[in-house]
């Protein structure tokens, strides 16, 4: 009898989009996926950052393209995707915080953080889907260890991450027969140019230190694995789940 053949993590000839691609988490699994041989459309909303992140990534070899689009604008977002299909990989790192205690919480924080973190994420997952129909593709959302605890300060954006897990799910139940796998990576905090003043506040590093297991916080690399993990064959039968990427965080 023949012995097992791992699954291949290599993705050459796949065409992959990511959001919020130009820095941080985004940036990563954009590198991470054209390491693996993927052609990479890089996605943000800023022209020049977006351009010199392709530029370096063509600088270090690897098949990368910009693409300078707004994920809160949906007819635009619906615009690119039916110029850059196919796309066999979407990965949507998008996402905005605006942290608040709850009795503080106004209307506009609110709207502002839902808009992104709902709203944009759902009809980005919907356009790419409906092309990858009977073709299948993998959907990874980066959601957050938050959409599964609370947090303080933390309510709105809670919630909106929340809401993320599960859509996931029923995405991936209705879309599971076309071969489309829909998943999330749920991150602890990472240290990136956006979470350095969180993380240059002694006492909120010390809670982050408190409440992850492991003796460091959380690097960009981290994410690259779970990404390449979701985006590849290795992980043909994993859809409708959360790979949590927090160091023990949500262990207790």
């Amino acid at each position: 009898m023949p012995l097992p053949r791992t699954p291949s993590f290599r993705l050459d000839g796949k065409r992959a989009l990511v959001t919020g691609g130009s820095r941080g988490i985004g940036l990563g699994c954009a590198v991470a996926l054209a390491e693996a041989g993927a052609h990479v459309i890089v996605a943000a909303r800023s022209a020049a950052q977006v351009q010199a992140t392709v530029d370096e990534m063509a600088q270090a070899g690897f098949s990368a393209e910009a693409l300078v689009l707004d994920v809160t604008d949906i007819a635009a977002v619906q615009a690119a995707v039916a110029e850059l299909a196919p796309i066999d990989i979407l990965v949507n790192s998008a996402g905005l915080a605006r942290h608040s205690p709850a009795l503080e919480t106004t209307p506009e924080d609110f709207d502002a953080v839902a808009a992104i973190n709902i709203k944009a994420a759902y009809f980005l997952a919907q356009t790419v889907a409906r092309q990858m129909v009977g073709r299948g593709g993998s959907i990874i959302q980066i959601s957050s260890q938050m959409a599964h605890v609370g947090g303080i300060d933390r309510a709105v954006y809670c919630g909106t991450k929340h809401a993320v897990e599960g859509m996931t799910k029923a995405m991936a139940i209705e879309w599971g027969p076309e071969q489309i796998r829909v998943n999330t990576i749920c991150p602890t905090f990472i240290l990136t140019e956006l979470t350095k003043p969180t993380f240059d506040d002694p006492e909120k590093r010390e809670w982050i230190a408190s409440k992850i297991k492991l003796p460091r916080v959380g690097q960009v690399e981290d994410i690259m694995g779970a990404c390449l993990f979701l985006a590849s064959d290795a992980s043909a039968l994993v859809t409708g789940t959360s790979l949590l990427v927090d160091g023990g965080w949500t262990a207790g």
